[in-house]
């Protein structure tokens, strides 16, 4: 489970890289108001990584954190794109809220804790 969460966190922030920095008529749309699309990519982004690495959970967040920053100001740099902080808070509470998912997680379900981590 640790192996396969952490594959599929890697995976979802390079869609999120993609989906973020390219033009806008580029990024998908599922029909769901932006601002939870960003809330639930990082969210399920911070929850993978954090099952992944149970040992590294304040590092993962970080991390979380700090690619949230890091694609509002890439987006700076596309001219049909904008950053624009109150988009990063929205990415920063879905990084809390997939952390601390995956804490609870941990709790209930011992066997996804940190036991087994290389």
């Amino acid at each position: 489970m640790s192996r396969a969460s952490r594959y599929l966190g890697w995976l979802i922030l390079a869609a999120i890289t993609v989906a973020t920095v390219a033009p806008i008529g580029y990024r998908p749309i599922s029909g769901m108001p932006v601002s939870i699309e960003r809330f639930g990519a990082f969210a399920l982004l911070a929850f993978l990584l954090a099952l992944g690495y149970p040992r590294h959970r304040w590092q993962v967040l970080v991390l979380a954190v700090a690619a949230a920053g890091a694609l509002e100001a890439f987006q700076l740099l596309e001219v049909t794109r904008h950053g624009r902080v109150a988009d990063f808070m929205v990415k920063v509470a879905g990084c809390g809220c997939g952390a601390a998912a995956s804490l609870a997680a941990g709790l209930l379900w011992p066997r996804l804790g940190p036991r087994g981590e290389a």
